[in-house]
């Protein structure tokens, strides 16, 4: 048997980025039919809770860090929905009463207090476990040690032990049953710039991604914000109530609309001669309507330059002044 031909192989951390206009039609098909369908089994299963652990000071830390030790950019995302995730898990343990909350009196209080707390002593050792466990799904990609790990949270003043971050981690797989290996909003991104390559829609792939990176980096740090202006401009009323804020749930989880809204305002900024076509395209694909794709467009754009409209600023300035720098 001949010997294998070595073949260079990069530098880890160093992210090339995606290789666009590789995927087999049929491939892309059935990926898409699976996110949507995980992506409607996640909405229909949607916890009270969701959506409260993504914090902008929250989804920072996660960025910054992911940034420090130089992962990939998938991660980041994955570590900011597994926290979410386990941080719920918790919530509903006590809600389902496995903690002392057989009542509602001083021993529910005492068990939500107690959880408190040790949510609270413990959250930033969850939060790194996340991180590890979000960088070890990547498999293409340095890996967060312990000894990486342990080096962070001492310069923090902690003084945990490699068995301790061991039993952090098998907590958090434990909590969430080992189910972490699921789709981030910019696999729903790369999948649908994937699929408008292929439907014939001559967009500048490579820099049409990095931008679409920056703009969900954004969404996810200014989230309270652009789905604010998105509830106000879909009930056109300034103050929605209660009931209306509770049904917007779905809409705050949707990845696909996450996804959709994205490259829609990405295509807006960095090549708007094919906007409407692109929103067109999106429409066909996802089901998403025009209307919606246009208001999430707008609730971005708002967010980044004011409360002008995407119709209103086409052309107007390079995309270098309309995006903020990535964090």
């Amino acid at each position: 048997m001949a010997s294998p031909v070595p073949v260079p192989v990069p530098g880890r951390g160093r992210d090339a980025g995606p290789v666009f206009s590789g995927v087999a039609p049929e491939v892309m098909e059935d990926t898409l039919m699976h996110l949507a369908a995980e992506n409607e089994r996640h909405l229909s299963a949607l916890p009270e809770q969701a959506g409260l652990f993504k914090h902008t000071r929250i989804v920072e830390f996660i960025f910054l860090l992911s940034e420090k030790w130089r992962l990939d950019q998938s991660t980041r995302y994955q570590a900011v929905e597994l926290l979410e995730r386990f941080l719920i898990k918790q919530v509903e343990q006590v809600c389902d009463g496995r903690g002392s909350t057989t009542g509602r009196g001083q021993g529910q209080r005492s068990s939500w207090s107690s959880v408190r707390d040790h949510i609270t002593n413990t959250f930033v050792l969850r939060l790194v476990s996340c991180v590890q466990l979000a960088s070890k799904l990547s498999l293409h990609y340095s890996r967060v040690t312990s000894d990486t790990a342990l080096t962070f949270l001492q310069s923090l003043k902690y003084s945990y032990t490699k068995q301790e971050l061991l039993e952090s981690e098998l907590a958090v797989l434990n909590t969430l049953h080992f189910h972490i290996n699921v789709s981030t909003p910019l696999a729903y991104v790369e999948l649908l710039l994937e699929v408008l390559g292929y439907n014939g829609c001559l967009l500048p792939a490579k820099p049409l991604h990095q931008l679409c990176v920056q703009l969900l980096d954004f969404c996810y740090l200014t989230r309270e914000t652009i789905y604010d202006t998105l509830l106000k401009t879909a009930i056109e009323n300034s103050t929605p109530s209660k009931l209306q804020i509770a049904k917007f749930l779905t809409v705050k989880e949707d990845f696909m609309l996450l996804a959709v809204g994205v490259i829609s305002t990405g295509v807006f900024i960095l090549s708007p001669g094919h906007w409407e076509q692109v929103v067109e395209h999106l429409n066909c694909i996802t089901g998403i309507t025009p209307q919606s794709i246009l208001e999430f467009s707008y609730a971005v754009v708002r967010r980044i330059v004011g409360s002008t409209t995407p119709e209103q600023h086409r052309g107007t300035k390079s995309p270098e002044d309309r995006i903020p720098p990535q964090k």
